[in-house]
């Protein structure tokens, strides 16, 4: 059975990069920058309490989709699970650039996730990430839009 509610944040989050990488290549959302230089991608895993994952997983739906959706700055936050163990949770977190990160952290929708899901979290692993090939993922994002 498909969870209609995670499908539409995994649209909303694609949609949303689909929009940033078309874009990339003219000025940025914040003035001249090019938006793949000045990138901010990040792999949050999250290890969280069986008896608490299907509350965890209401709260991180909704901040994910708060986040892209009102937050300008926010390309990506696209909520992931281990098919094998569905307690470890990832996150692909693209922002357009660390000021757009640092402003995220303050938004109200993510301060009631940080602080209603604390007691829930296992584990929390964040590891920066680096794009090897930045004008193909640009390339990644146009082709998706095209199917």
């Amino acid at each position: 059975m498909i969870d209609l509610g995670l499908h539409r944040v995994w649209l909303t989050a694609i949609y949303s990069m689909i929009f940033a990488m078309t874009f990339a290549q003219e000025k940025g959302p914040y003035g001249d920058e090019n938006l793949l230089e000045n990138m901010m991608v990040r792999i949050a895993e999250v290890e969280v309490e069986a008896d608490y994952l299907d509350e965890y997983i209401s709260i991180l739906k909704e901040e994910a989709a708060a986040s892209v959706r009102l937050e300008p700055g926010v390309i990506c936050i696209y909520p992931m699970f281990e098919k094998e163990n569905p307690a470890q949770i990832r996150l692909l977190e693209i922002y357009v650039d660390k000021a757009a990160y640092e402003s995220h952290l303050l938004t109200p929708h993510f301060r009631h996730y940080k602080k209603s899901t604390l007691p829930m979290v296992k584990s929390l692993r964040l590891v920066d990430m680096e794009a090897i090939d930045k004008k193909t993922m640009a390339t990644i994002f146009k082709k998706i839009n095209m199917q």
